[in-house]
């Protein structure tokens, strides 16, 4: 049993030796395999790039150039561009000042209008800015859908300036009759950027949209978020009788 048994262990361990061999070589032909595709792609690559030299040279140039040309523009016609058009707002924002909305809008002849900074520097900052103050221009002069138009090409990444705008579209479409529009604009504006001065304004505004509308429960709401949340507002001053309106509406 004992002469068997030793029999078996060498045989196992001859195996056991013979396998490891197998695997071993196995093992160094997959690597030796590695290495020739490896060095084939290397090679094919190498014929690539001999095979399409001329046409690699004409990519990189040609991203070079678009580069170049980005800041390029940027440094000579892009600044300067917005330089100009900063020093050439001012007139019309002066003639705004003093309510004089055509001027501003129009010019003089000497002074450029809000619409002509638009239409020659629209892709500027003050060209951009150009459409807040045209929109609330119309707005005043009660060309409501004008003044949309130019409110909804203004855009900022100041969000109290955003909300100004979105709250003068809201004034607009309530001219124009539209008070779901107007309270949708009123909500859109109040959500954003809150603060203790415009959010309970636009509530209060959205409030009477929705009364206007015949949404007495959603003008309800409005007015009691004024008073919760911003009790020491000007608006919350008289806030209760808007609140007792909508209710004896809701019961009617």
């Amino acid at each position: 049993m004992f002469q068997y048994s030793i029999k078996n262990i060498t045989f196992a361990l001859r195996k056991n030796v013979f396998k490891r061999n197998k695997n071993m070589a196995k093992e160094q032909k997959k690597k030796e395999d590695g290495f020739e595709q490896l060095e084939g792609a290397l090679t094919s690559g190498e014929q690539f790039v001999e095979k399409n030299q001329k046409m690699i040279v004409n990519v990189i140039i040609g991203i070079i150039v678009v580069v170049a040309a980005y800041f390029g523009y940027n440094r000579f016609i892009s600044a300067p561009k917005a330089t100009e058009a900063a020093n050439q707002i001012f007139g019309a924002q002066n003639y705004f000042e003093r309510d004089s909305f055509n001027l501003a809008l129009n010019g003089d002849g000497n002074v450029l209008g809000f619409l002509e900074i638009i239409d020659k520097y629209g892709s500027t900052p003050s060209g951009n800015l150009a459409n807040l103050y045209a929109g609330i221009s119309y707005l005043r002069l009660g060309e409501y859908e004008n003044a949309i138009k130019y409110l909804k090409a203004f855009s900022s990444d100041d969000l109290l300036l955003s909300n100004m705008a979105i709250a003068n579209i809201g004034d607009a479409y309530m001219q124009l009759g539209d008070f779901n529009q107007a309270a949708s604009h009123y909500r859109k504006a109040a959500s954003s950027k809150t603060n203790d001065f415009s959010t309970p304004l636009f509530l209060l505004k959205e409030g009477i949209a929705l009364e206007k509308a015949g949404d007495y429960a959603g003008a309800l709401k409005s007015y009691e978020q004024i008073d919760r949340e911003y009790p020491n507002s000007s608006e919350a001053r008289d806030i209760e009788k808007y609140i007792e309106r909508a209710e004896m509406n809701m019961r009617k």
